[in-house]
């Protein structure tokens, strides 16, 4: 026995049974084309995999259809012009190539998309240009990203001990396919029991989620963490607050503290994947009498009612 082979054996990790695996026969844009799952591959000089280089877009499918598809299509397209990426394809076959990956795997009800954008493939170092052959990769299935339980009892959410990223850094706005920002909040959360970490700027007010957007309601009042606060611009965000102005509420985009979340009388974040869901204790102290408030189920209902109508 070798020096190299000596000693305990390394014991090898098997997946866990919550752990997630594509099913067979899903078929992946990937470059120019839809192939296999198993058959979409990406390189491993591609700088989307060295550096976290590229841009993507979570979109949901409501019976057959995209919803915002020319929103989420726009702020792809911004992304991609923000960090310098040119796109190999424009708007309308972005749009084409979403449709067709959702028709080769018999989508005609609800469903998600992941449209991603790679750097392509390159030289070790960061030099974009050195990068050649920027790849886009569709993604169309299933999405659950809370339990329907948690829409009943509401998130437990810590505010997190890791500060967003400042918009000088890297803004939050570009959809950036480096979230190791989010990740290690979110891992911060979990680890302490919780569902979900609530983060911070450098000065101390609240942005967002890991991967929502953020609201509460004080006197009647709808209150969100205005854009210049280094948070994404959602588009379900959005959705929530034209809904809450036609059901005569007051929607303010403001600065708020971690103050403000404790003493809210109902909160919720929003998000594509998890629409709205319910906040219903921070940091251990209970949001409102500790269940989902009045008016986060009655915007709840009505995103319902907007989506299956748009």
């Amino acid at each position: 026995m070798t020096t190299a082979t000596m000693g305990t054996k390394r014991k090898v990790e098997t997946m866990p049974e919550n752990a997630f695996a594509p099913h067979p026969g899903l078929k992946v844009w990937l470059g120019e084309g839809l192939v296999p799952v198993e058959e979409a591959v990406i390189n491993v000089f591609d700088h989307a995999l060295l550096y976290g280089d590229g841009i993507f877009e979570g979109i949901r499918i409501y019976r057959g259809r995209i919803f915002k598809e020319q929103e989420h299509v726009q702020r792809f397209l911004e992304s991609a012009k923000v960090i310098r990426l040119n796109l190999p394809m424009d708007a309308e076959q972005l749009s084409r190539a979403m449709h067709e990956t959702m028709r080769a795997n018999g989508v005609t009800g609800d469903g998600y998309i992941r449209l991603i954008a790679t750097r392509g493939v390159g030289a070790l170092g960061i030099s974009i240009r050195r990068t050649a052959n920027p790849s886009i990769v569709i993604i169309v299935d299933k999405i659950a990203l809370y339990p329907a339980e948690v829409y009943e009892r509401g998130l437990h959410c810590i505010i997190s001990a890791i500060n967003r990223n400042h918009v000088n850094s890297l803004n939050p706005r570009i959809k950036s396919l480096n979230y190791l920002n989010n990740v290690l909040a979110k891992a911060e959360a979990q680890a302490l029991g919780a569902d979900e970490a609530i983060m911070l700027g450098i000065d101390g007010h609240v942005c967002e989620c890991t991967g929502d957007n953020l609201f509460v309601i004080r006197r009647g009042e709808l209150l969100t963490p205005g854009r210049w606060e280094g948070i994404l611009e959602g588009i379900t965000r959005g959705v929530v607050m034209e809904l809450a102005r036609k059901r005569g509420m007051t929607v303010l985009e403001t600065s708020l503290v971690r103050h403000d979340l404790l003493i809210a009388e109902e909160c919720f974040a929003t998000g594509t994947a998890a629409e709205i869901v319910p906040i219903t204790e921070i940091n251990k102290i209970l949001i409102g009498d500790g269940k989902p408030g009045r008016i986060t189920r009655q915007l709840m209902e009505d995103f319902v009612t907007y989506r299956n109508a748009n």
